[in-house]
């Protein structure tokens, strides 16, 4: 996504970083540039207010439970391998599978004769 219009940062690199903007995770130089950059572009202002209430409803309504620590972890490691452009394996990347459950046998109903 681009506005069309040049700046010192450029929007594709804004959208990429954009929660980690949000989670305050990079320097502060890296945050005023974005800052500078959303007075400047009302397409990436609109992106990062919408993902900005996406966040807090989500920490409104999900913010109470903790996430156990080998999930962020595996998280947090996937993210790294997604960022620096390696390939995830495939088994990492899907659930675990489930295993099955034996259908219920329908209950044929009772006629009051013949309880």
């Amino acid at each position: 996504m681009s506005c069309g219009e040049p700046h010192e940062t450029d929007c594709s690199e804004v959208l990429d970083h954009l929660y980690e903007f949000l989670d305050s995770e990079m320097p502060d130089v890296d945050r005023d540039k974005f800052k500078q950059h959303f007075t400047e572009c009302s397409p990436c202002l609109e992106k990062y207010g919408l993902e900005e209430a996406v966040k807090k409803l989500v920490k409104r309504c999900c913010g109470h439970d903790d996430v156990p620590t080998d999930l962020r972890a595996k998280v947090l490691g996937r993210l790294d391998l997604i960022r620096s452009g390696q390939a995830v394996p495939e088994h990492e990347v899907t659930a675990a599978p489930v295993t099955p459950v034996s259908p219920v046998s329908p209950v044929s109903p009772v006629s009051p004769q013949e309880s």
